[in-house]
């Protein structure tokens, strides 16, 4: 009979249990007066948004949907087209504007490719806001505005529904999703796998839909998690490619009736095929981290949109009690400008008070004299609080990694001299054991 080892209690060496990681809904909501959740938005903007959509849907006019190029925007995108289409919508007076490469939807080039549609309505979705004009110049144009990008500016006249202060936040999708379920009794069936396709590609595969998030049991017993993780996949490749046809992304999903219809779309596996081989090229860049050791930056570059995913394989691999924030920075994406994404490191996600990108990244900005935050323009630290990033010309990339002093040695600690000092004079150790002649 095998002898039990002797707990002793005193080992210190003994590792500590890892503390499992939080989900993304263990947040506190905001409450009403009567105790109840306030999510994914206000009420108010909600009930607005959805009147919006009815009445939109009501007057038989042309529309023009405008969702963001990757999963989420354009899932969101195809939830609102078969909203209004189920509320009586020909889908011929639907159309999609979809935004060009490096643009924004407040360029005016893009604002007058939107109005020569000559559209009566025009929703909006994903695409992050700011303080602009009218998204078109028409004022027999009205506008809804569905977002979850931190801003508390957006285009004038328009009505916006936007989940960005109501914790846990809501990805466009759901937000969509949850505001449209409620207008046609379809909706919940029929669109359900695009809202767990959009919040995935945004909050990652581990989700595990807590409240106030809905309730997706069903929808994941129609639909395997391993079909939605592997469409969303599919769907964000082609906007990473240096063709950027986002369009071939677009009409899979409309063509699809759950996410195994997209599995064998050819041109979808074949640009993701293309990403992965940059994205294994270009991620073995080893990082440069702030003097402070709270920032790693990864150089590449990529004509290719692979700053986002490798800033959040680096994110789940490097590990340090001091680092915050990965940073990839592109500067083969756009001649000329810097495209970069940062994302929280795995191991300062529980941290608290917790980790905040934007305001990490105007801190440094705000450290110089001049007129630096003016020079970087508005797609500078756009996004959200746990995964933000911008497009910024080359130079003042440069001055915002000198003010973060990227590259820097870490003073050296005043007992690390002492320790030197200190150091066992002992010589006959296990090296020189083994060289020993």
């Amino acid at each position: 009979m095998k002898r039990k080892a002797m707990d002793s209690g005193t080992d210190s060496k003994a590792k500590r249990p890892r503390e499992p990681e939080a989900d993304y809904c263990d947040v506190i909501s905001r409450k009403d007066g009567h105790g109840n959740a306030i999510w994914p938005a206000s009420e108010e903007s909600i009930q607005r948004a959805g009147q919006f959509l009815t009445e939109c849907a009501a007057s038989r006019s042309k529309t023009l949907i405008v969702p963001d190029k990757d999963a989420d925007g354009l899932d969101a995108g195809v939830i609102i087209r078969t909203t209004l289409i189920a509320l009586g919508m020909s889908p011929d007076l639907i159309g999609v504007h979809l935004i060009s490469k490096n643009a924004t939807v407040h360029d005016e080039a893009e604002r007058a490719a939107m109005l020569a549609k000559d559209p009566k309505y025009i929703i909006i979705v994903d695409q992050g806001s700011r303080a602009a004009p009218a998204v078109v110049d028409s004022l027999n144009t009205k506008s809804l505005i569905i977002d979850h990008h931190l801003s508390d500016e957006f285009p004038e006249n328009a009505t916006v529904v936007s989940a960005c202060h109501y914790p846990p936040v809501a990805t466009s999708a759901l937000l969509t999703y949850e505001i449209c379920k409620p207008l046609d009794q379809t909706i919940a069936s029929a669109c359900g796998f695009l809202c767990a396709m959009g919040t995935h590609g945004d909050l990652g595969n581990t989700l595990k839909w807590k409240p106030p998030f809905p309730d997706m049991t069903d929808v994941f017993k129609t639909h395997t998690k391993k079909a939605i993780n592997d469409a969303v996949a599919l769907i964000n490749a082609p906007r990473r490619t240096s063709k950027f046809d986002v369009i071939s992304a677009w009409e899979a999903l409309l063509a699809a009736n759950g996410p195994k219809d997209i599995l064998d779309n050819e041109r979808l596996l074949n640009a993701r095929a293309e990403i992965n081989e940059e994205v294994e090229k270009q991620t073995h860049t080893p990082p440069k981290f702030s003097k402070d050791g709270k920032i790693a930056v990864l150089r590449i570059n990529s004509e290719m949109q692979v700053h986002g995913v490798i800033a959040t394989r680096w994110a789940g691999y490097l590990n340090s009690k001091a680092l915050e924030i990965i940073m990839v920075a592109n500067s083969g994406y756009r001649p000329g400008y810097v495209n970069f994404s940062c994302r929280i490191a795995r191991s300062a996600r529980s941290k608290h008070p917790p980790v905040n990108i934007i305001e990490s990244l105007k801190a440094g900005a705000d450290l110089d004299t001049g007129d630096l935050v003016e020079r970087m323009g508005e797609s500078f630290a756009r996004g959200h609080k746990e995964a933000s990033g911008g497009i910024i010309p080359a130079a003042e990339f440069e001055e915002l990694m000198a003010l973060m002093k990227i590259g820097e040695k870490p003073d050296p600690k005043p007992e690390d001299g002492a320790k030197k000092v200190k150091a066992s004079p002992q010589k006959n150790n296990l090296m020189n054991y083994f060289t020993k002649k």
